[in-house]
């Protein structure tokens, strides 16, 4: 590539994430425009259901190749975690009373410590055992959400992905998943979240790549890191969004 064509093709590459990050900025995750958007609008259940819960175990639901299994964690520096995290010898089960009159949801509750580094949450892998999964045909997920009584109402969607889950090889500091960080109300709330709304958060871990690799996701989590807060949350009804 010559020089003049090189520095064009540098300027399209800057203009292209100004513009991504300008997307990103305007997406709100409970916006009519986001659901009714390409990449935000409903899937098929028969397609693109990832967790209702509604068998009441924690396997996920098996559509599409799909049908990994629930699991909580929690930091070693004292925070505390319900259903008990997978490292501790938990096995996660769902919760009576879900979004929409459902039956069953996914919950967990806990108090965070007030240490360096704290962290809980729960998730899901696409597949079993844990593995990549290919999520292009998809251009988004939804989940309902709410938080209950005297919880923190701070809350990161995670989506792991080659890039930035230790299992792809690739990252040497990892665990910086892209995601976007959730307000939560007392009431079961529609949230829309779209790939090109996923970011990763400033200022660590590596690599930092241009955007989520769908071609290669692992999971999703639902994370907290509110230093000493109580946390009591609820998610229901995982699902892809962006079907053709």
């Amino acid at each position: 590539m010559n020089p003049t064509n090189r520095k064009l093709w540098l300027m399209g590459v800057a203009l292209m994430a100004l513009s991504a990050g300008a997307c990103r900025k305007r997406i709100s995750a409970t916006s009519d425009d986001t659901k009714n958007s390409p990449e935000g609008r409903q899937c098929p259940p028969s397609v693109g259901m990832i967790s209702d819960g509604e068998a009441n175990s924690n396997q996920t639901n098996p559509i599409k190749g799909r049908g990994g299994y629930w699991y909580t964690f929690v930091d070693k520096g004292g925070s505390t975690i319900t259903p008990t995290s997978g490292d501790q010898g938990g096995t996660f089960t769902m919760a009576p009373g879900g979004a929409n009159g459902s039956q069953f949801a996914a919950h967990m509750t806990g108090q965070l410590s007030s240490g360096d580094t704290v962290y809980a949450g729960m998730g899901l892998n696409f597949v079993d055992p844990k593995g990549t999964y290919d999520a292009t045909a998809y251009k988004g997920v939804s989940f309902w959400a709410k938080k209950g009584p005297g919880s923190t109402a701070k809350v990161r969607l995670k989506v792991p992905d080659i890039n930035t889950d230790s299992d792809g090889k690739v990252c040497t500091e990892c665990f910086n998943d892209f995601g976007m960080d959730l307000t939560l109300t007392d009431q079961w709330t529609l949230y829309t979240v779209p790939y090109i709304a996923m970011s990763q958060l400033k200022g660590w871990g590596s690599p930092h790549t241009a955007g989520l690799d769908s071609s290669k996701v692992y999971g999703l989590q639902f994370q907290v890191n509110e230093k000493g807060a109580k946390f009591d949350v609820w998610v229901d009804e995982i699902a892809f969004t962006g079907c053709p």
